[in-house]
């Protein structure tokens, strides 16, 4: 598939000297490249969907998020010449969320089979299980003895246990996916809302000894310590998956969201954390969620979502 250069449009920096690149001058199209020249970058992919948030009931919107966010990141600077490539988008048509999903892990394994990094921007969370199906397509039986850390930045567990997928249930579809290849389930969920989740949700959570930190408990002063704790946990495992759901930031820095947050964790701890995960040298995928453009505030919750990627997609290590 070819990329949209009409999406990737910035300011260019004529007649200035030194270094005046930005990400869009840099961005090259995965498909027209071979994979030797792909490995060692970052792909970005999108996924068009917001049926499993219209399953769960939540609003709308979220379908039309990876275009935006990539209009966001468009005119960033960038340091050096990255390689970072568009992989286009995989869109969820006619309610088939499940076909989506199933195209979206393939297009994954592929970046990985390339010795790249799939940045996924969606969507609604339901991108998760079709993030994870490339992971365990890519990897396979290797999950038993290298186990990744699923780590999911959240104020919802997304945990529900109901026969037909939604932006509510990926990590337990994850869980069954590793249940039935005898891999284990590490799952960290952090910026958890106490005020939105049953209790059903979290007996279910502890019952799957999930780790998750409640969004009250994760303040700026505590960040060090957090900072320690999240090392330990990346010391355990051979691989990490990123999820970030942006409505785990306060509803004023993320307003378009498909469900805001009340409390939240503040942006700066989450960036912070981010960076812990990404020096760690064991980031293999990562996705952002919920970017909902409909009821954004002056494209502030793109901008908000563009830098958490950026880095990611920059920067792979250090």
């Amino acid at each position: 598939m070819t990329i949209d250069r009409a999406v990737w449009q910035g300011r260019v920096d004529t007649g200035e000297t030194g270094h005046t690149l930005r990400l869009h001058q840099v961005l090259r199209d995965y498909d027209a490249c071979e994979a030797s020249e792909v490995a060692g970058g970052a792909v970005v992919l999108g996924f068009c969907s917001d049926e499993g948030v219209r399953r769960n009931h939540g609003r709308q919107g979220a379908v039309a998020g990876p275009d935006m966010l990539r209009r966001a990141l468009a005119s960033l600077p960038v340091q050096g010449t990255p390689s970072v490539f568009d992989g286009g988008n995989i869109v969820c048509a006619d309610e088939r969320l499940e076909a989506a999903q199933a195209a979206l892990g393939h297009r994954v394994a592929e970046v990985l089979a390339a010795g790249a990094r799939p940045v996924v921007l969606g969507g609604g969370h339901e991108i998760a299980y079709g993030t994870f199906l490339g992971v365990a397509e890519h990897y396979g039986d290797r999950l038993r003895d290298e186990p990744i850390l699923i780590l999911n930045f959240d104020a919802h567990f997304d945990l529900r246990a109901q026969p037909t997928a939604s932006s509510g249930t990926p990590f337990w579809q994850i869980s069954q996916l590793l249940a039935g290849r005898q891999a284990p389930f590490h799952y960290a969920c952090l910026g958890v809302s106490r005020y939105s989740n049953t209790d059903a949700l979290f007996e279910r959570a502890t019952a799957l000894n999930v780790d998750y930190w409640l969004d009250s408990t994760m303040l700026a002063h505590r960040l060090p310590e957090m900072c320690d704790q999240l090392e330990k946990k990346l010391a355990k495992v051979s691989h990490v998956y990123l999820t970030i759901d942006m409505d785990v930031l306060p509803g004023e820095k993320a307003p378009g969201v498909s469900a805001p947050a009340a409390h939240g964790v503040a942006f700066e701890v989450v960036e912070a954390l981010i960076g812990v995960v990404r020096r760690s040298g064991k980031l293999r995928v990562a996705d952002i969620a919920e970017y909902n453009p409909t009821y954004d505030r002056d494209g502030l919750t793109a901008r908000v979502g563009a830098r958490l990627l950026h880095p990611l997609i920059t920067q792979l290590q250090g």
